[in-house]
């Protein structure tokens, strides 16, 4: 079986002739017909019934042209995929990720700086195991994460069962996100016994619903109730409207910079947030980009004592080493969470 016999199949099915496809495609129409019917023996399967009225698929025609087509879009978007490294007028970027606000804003301003360009731009925010799984698949070039002290053992084993390596962005102590007219607002911090008696809020993560893949840290932490939601829009509704918390970085989204309050949890617990990619797989020069536009964000954060910058972003910015934006390139996986 050829490629080139299904396309010719699709063709002859979508027209109803041969003779109109064998003309379209300067082809013969005894070879395009010697093609399907070699098809059709291979197959095993008689394809198409033929008249003096024309050609009709048969029972096992209709199903065979629907594999036929599956085969055949994912073979173009595999030559598309391939042919795309190799050509500059048309390029493609897909990002998966935690549900953070700031791969949003990076993710907006490098579309943004490339609105006349040919090019296929993807963010997906989703669950920790689908992250993980969509750059190993290479659905994705990059993914965004966060290890702690409390995943980072489970979770770096499971990156490395990907093939996968992790580049630090930056660190941050858990705070606690409420509401301005919540009972805790006014507090300059927190302990974890403050939160017991308020719903906590926190993202689905599907089947794989292990504490491990938490998007929040510290998630057995005591609470009065749990509620669960899969996007960041009804968190942030909830966020404004109800006296629970989330516990998150203490980077807030545009959207919550009015009505909701970040703040510090006193726990020793570090977030160390960054990006994955595949370690048999060389960045785009739209990947390594996308990278730079995060470093950017990071580096021009206002709030110091929300994050502080990992030395691979401060090389990155600073302009000390080429190869840090692109860091799957160069930079072995970090030992651990700095404190």
């Amino acid at each position: 079986m050829r490629l080139q016999q299904l396309r010719y199949l699709i063709a002859v099915a979508e027209s109803g002739s041969i003779n109109s496809i064998a003309h379209s495609h300067y082809i013969s129409q005894s070879a395009l017909s010697t093609s399907i019917r070699e098809l059709e023996e291979e197959m095993g399967v008689k394809v198409f019934n033929r008249t003096n009225k024309g050609i009709t698929l048969t029972s096992e025609g209709v199903e065979l042209l629907a594999y036929a087509r599956q085969v055949v879009e994912q073979a173009d978007l595999m030559i598309r995929h391939y042919e795309s490294d190799r050509n500059d007028t048309y390029r493609k970027l897909s990002v998966s990720s935690q549900h953070y606000a700031f791969v949003v804003n990076a993710f907006t301003e490098f579309v943004a700086k490339r609105h006349d360009e040919s090019c296929d731009f993807t963010l997906r925010e989703t669950r920790t195991a689908d992250v993980i799984d969509d750059v190993r698949t290479f659905r994705s070039d990059i993914g965004v994460l966060y290890l702690s002290t409390y995943n980072e053992r489970v979770l770096r084993r499971r990156l490395d069962e990907a093939n996968l390596r992790f580049v630090s962005l930056f660190r941050a102590r858990p705070h606690v996100f409420v509401r301005e007219g919540h009972p805790l607002a006014g507090r300059k911090s927190l302990r974890v016994q403050d939160l017991e008696d308020y719903p906590r809020y926190t993202f689905e993560q599907g089947p794989e619903g292990s504490l491990y893949y938490s998007e929040e840290p510290l998630s057995s932490l005591p609470h009065r109730q749990r509620i669960t939601v899969s996007d960041r829009a009804t968190m942030t509704s909830l966020l404004r409207c109800y006296d629970g918390f989330l516990v998150s970085t203490g980077v807030r989204s545009d959207e919550m910079l009015d009505g909701v309050v970040a703040i510090p949890l006193d726990v020793d617990e570090v977030m160390n947030v960054g990006y994955v990619v595949h370690r048999e797989r060389k960045l785009s020069s739209l990947a390594q980009a996308y990278i730079a536009e995060l470093n950017q964000l990071i580096m021009g954060c206002t709030d110091k004592n929300a994050l502080v910058p990992s030395k691979e972003v401060t090389r990155a910015v600073a302009g000390d080493d080429e190869n840090a934006a692109s860091g799957a390139q160069s930079l072995a996986a970090p030992a651990g969470v700095a404190k």
